[in-house]
């Protein structure tokens, strides 16, 4: 059994199954086969007509007949979690499927998950040829170009993009989508937000009236000191397009987003300009990669932006060919992850993050879950807790970490919630045990 992230992973390997195995050896489980074709393929894996099943999240629970390898790919892509209850996620599917079948278990990618390196298993690295890595905005580069080292898109990524559209395609990836999706006042500063719902204003073309992104309604004036004017806080990609497409001219520019995600792009010269996740591949490879606003990645308020970061960095990166050349901009201060991207080493990264987060008694070395719902619900039914479990509460939700050593928290954690639901008191309270480090 395989098990990939999206559909477009499913038609890469379904293509490559074909071609190593022949015809009617696998069958592919996706949702866009349609109730029918998709029954079918079920039932052929259920009768153990085929030996190979190949799909995306649901596909993890194939009736697959004496299995001998479960795989799947990149596990820390969010795809791969059920976003509803129990919340559970293809690693430990597959794993549990694994022990219960004594068959072998494989997981692949091009980035390593913190979650995956506590398992502490055998691990198989390659050591393939790939491009060099340069973080622009360094000392160096200051000093030789002033200014310009600091930019958007800084002197040394100018000069590597124009180089590599010589001899192919250059792809440009952007963290954020749409045109303008983060605002502030041009005046005195202020982040932009809706009069109505208090929401971040953003521009969706060249032309249009500043809109809120919650509710719709348009903005007017700032709060603080009453200016009409603005300015971007945040480029996404569909504004990245229109400049670059000035700044080369005659240079075919592709997008690849949320709209419209492409598959593959020739080996003609041509910008490609895409958002995480979507990125094309290029027939023969990019001759270079600028992986733009570096900081939007690495500032998120959760627990895995540095792994997350690394994660969409690698899988850019990866599609460059080996003789080409991959910038990192939007650098404002060195941090251990912009020198794993620079040294390759995803290992050792998750290996400095699962040393950290068990010096703080953070996932996946202790044990959490998340309890939401109103505070005063969420505080009774904590209430029902051993006194030994700790209580860290938000503004959103309250976090629970059983003490250390533990067994198993989880048949304790169920009977409050047995008890919960049948004593009928207050609200509903939803419980997501062992939350990812997105969550947090």
């Amino acid at each position: 059994m395989i098990v990939v992230p999206d559909h477009r992973d499913v038609t890469r390997v379904d293509a490559a199954l074909s071609a190593a195995l022949g015809p009617d050896q696998h069958v592919r489980l996706t949702a866009d086969q349609g109730p029918q074709a998709r029954y079918t393929a079920w039932l052929k894996a259920l009768r153990g007509q085929v030996k190979c099943v190949v799909g995306n999240r649901a596909a993890a629970f194939a009736p697959v007949r004496d299995p001998g390898l479960f795989i799947w790919w990149d596990d820390g892509d969010d795809l791969l979690v059920e976003p509803r209850s129990p919340y559970p996620h293809v690693r430990e599917i597959l794993r549990a499927r694994a022990v219960d079948a004594g068959a072998a278990l494989l997981s692949g990618a091009v980035s390593r998950s913190v979650a995956l390196q506590a398992w502490q298993l055998p691990q198989l690295t390659g050591h393939d040829p790939h491009p060099v890595v340069h973080i622009a905005g360094d000392e160096v580069e200051r000093e030789r170009s002033g200014p310009a080292a600091t930019a958007r898109i800084p002197t040394r990524a100018w000069h590597i993009a124009r180089e590599g559209l010589q001899h192919g395609p250059v792809l440009v990836q952007v963290p954020r989508r749409g045109y303008l999706p983060a605002l502030r006042c041009a005046d005195c500063g202020t982040r932009a937000t809706c009069e109505r719902c208090q929401g971040p204003l953003a521009l969706a073309g060249p032309d249009g009236p500043a809109l809120c992104r919650w509710c719709g309604a348009r903005g007017t004036q700032c709060r603080e000191c009453g200016s009409t004017a603005l300015r971007a806080t945040v480029v996404g990609a569909r504004r990245t397009a229109e400049e670059l497409g000035r700044a080369f001219p005659g240079v075919p520019v592709v997008q690849s987003g949320a709209r419209e995600v492409l598959d593959a792009v020739p080996a003609s010269p041509a910008l490609v300009i895409a958002t995480p996740g979507a990125e094309p591949v290029a027939t023969g490879g990019y001759r270079a990669a600028l992986l733009l606003d570096a900081w939007a990645l690495t500032e998120r308020p959760t627990l895995d932006a540095g792994e997350e970061a690394l994660r969409r960095w690698l899988a850019a990166a990866v599609l460059v060919d080996p003789a080409g050349a991959v910038v990192l901009c939007g650098v404002s201060r060195q941090l251990p992850v912009h020198q794993a991207l620079v040294r390759w080493a995803p290992a050792a990264y998750a290996d400095r993050e699962l040393a950290d987060r068990t010096a703080l008694g953070l996932p996946p070395a202790r044990w959490m879950a998340l309890l939401r719902g109103e505070d005063a619900d969420v505080r009774h039914f904590a209430a029902g807790l051993p006194s030994d479990w700790e209580r860290l509460a938000t503004p959103t939700q309250t976090i629970v970490r059983a003490p250390q050593g533990l067994p198993d928290p989880a048949p304790i954690l169920k009977a409050v919630r047995s008890r919960w639901s049948a004593a009928k008191f207050g609200g509903p309270v939803t419980v997501r045990v062992e939350p990812t480090a997105g969550e947090l």
